[in-house]
């Protein structure tokens, strides 16, 4: 069997596991931006408190993506759950990072006028602060997605949902007449994901990222 044919005789089961995929890294993302976000937030303002904060957020990445899915199971179980904590905790690095870096390039005396007409602490960091440090952080998140599109993959040693079924059952294959099929197919569909998320990232920058800024 051709991959084309292969295609066409397995698109409704790869339109899933492409819709599972795209649908746990997108919740994930949302929870890792919210809480990378916040700790940006807290530590900005003290060197000692972001540099504690990536490390602390760095430290997840050197604990492959395999043993951190196979140290959850035995605690959540298996499927979605260690498959959500593990891209959640993998996904803040880059978040946090740019957070803290964004925030930091704030021109100062912005600041200092926001103070001056008014403006409390929370008013300056939403109004002011958060929204000049948007691009760094939106290039966080863009990264923090490629990076977590891969790693979904690995989430089906733990019967996690997504493409990378496709790509395990493959190997688990090899010589069989699919196996390369399935591989091919489970590798191509995430390549073309990522590419998809990325392309709204940019339109999600070119409707949120006045052009001055964006210059």
């Amino acid at each position: 069997m051709s991959f084309w044919e292969y295609l066409g005789d397995r698109h409704q089961q790869l339109l899933t596991d492409a819709y599972q995929h795209a649908s746990v890294v997108f919740q994930c993302m949302v929870v890792a931006t919210a809480i990378g976000v916040l700790i940006g937030v807290v530590t900005y303002r003290s060197e000692w408190g972001g540099s504690l904060a990536t490390t602390a957020s760095s430290t997840m990445l050197t604990i492959p993506s395999l043993a951190m899915i196979g140290l959850l199971v035995p605690a959540v179980g298996l499927g979605v759950p260690p498959t959500v904590i593990a891209l959640t905790l993998y996904g803040l690095l880059p978040i946090v990072r740019s957070t803290i870096v964004g925030l930091r390039g704030v021109d100062p005396s912005l600041v200092d006028a926001a103070r001056g007409i008014g403006m409390s602490r929370v008013m300056r960091l939403v109004r002011v602060e958060l929204p000049l440090a948007w691009p760094p952080v939106l290039t966080g998140i863009r990264v923090s997605t490629q990076m977590l599109m891969g790693i979904a993959a690995i989430a089906a040693y733990a019967s996690g949902p997504g493409l990378g079924n496709e790509i395990f059952r493959g190997i688990a294959s090899l010589g069989s007449r699919n196996a390369l099929n399935q591989v091919l197919a489970g590798t191509l569909g995430i390549i073309a994901l990522t590419l998809l998320f990325d392309a709204a990232y940019v339109l999600i920058g070119r409707l949120t990222i006045p052009r001055g800024i964006r210059a």
